[in-house]
């Protein structure tokens, strides 16, 4: 059997639409995918744990990573930095395994500078007043952060037209099992099932 380059698959959207609950449900099944984890500046919250949520590093520390060339892309959210390591998605796409990056649109933008062949998947909120709800429900934020990270949904929707796929996250549940379609759909793509079965297709005639 002919071992292929794993898919990389990149998850957006506004912060509140549930993003990163789909995610870890996502991971919780039987899909086999590797979640890149990025590094950030910022400081760890509650029921973060390091090396599962992120990578905890100083800002000098980050701003040196970033000149010495180490990630995929990199991004300032809210005066926070985050950026992907360039070492390990090489390392685990070249392995034949597929990634999950979690990222904004800003990172998605670089990251398929360097592979054409990424899939990318955009959720969304059923509307922006259930997006705002969300937001106030989780306690974080002050009414001005609030209104910021409205203005910044606003502003990483209008970049949806540069996605392959949409998923709107009114239900969990719902939203879980189309992600999970696309993923599925993805790898029984012709080239790719070509490559991985070329002895069996070859046999076969």
């Amino acid at each position: 059997m002919t071992t292929t380059l794993g898919n990389l698959f990149i998850i957006s959207a506004p912060s509140g639409t549930g993003k990163t609950s789909l995610v870890k449900a996502l991971l919780q099944t039987d899909i086999d995918l590797s979640l890149s984890v990025s590094y950030t500046s910022r400081s760890v919250r509650p029921g973060e744990v390091e090396g599962r949520d992120y990578y905890f590093v100083e800002r000098r520390i980050f701003k040196r990573m970033l000149e010495n060339g180490e990630f995929l892309e990199s991004a300032e959210v809210y005066g926070n930095f985050y950026g992907t390591s360039q070492k390990w998605i090489d390392k685990t796409i070249v392995s034949g395994q597929d990634i999950l990056l979690e990222i904004d649109s800003q990172g998605a933008q670089q990251v398929r500078r360097f592979f054409t062949n990424t899939v990318s998947i955009f959720v969304l909120p059923p509307s922006l007043e259930v997006l705002e709800t969300r937001l106030r429900n989780r306690n974080q934020d002050c009414q001005e952060v609030i209104t910021l990270r409205m203005a910044a949904a606003r502003q990483e929707i209008s970049h949806i037209s540069e996605y392959d796929y949409v998923i709107i996250n009114e239900n969990l549940d719902k939203a879980l099992r189309s992600l999970a379609c696309i993923i599925q759909a993805e790898r029984l793509r012709i080239a790719a099932q070509l490559v991985r079965f070329h002895d069996l297709v070859t046999r076969l005639g």
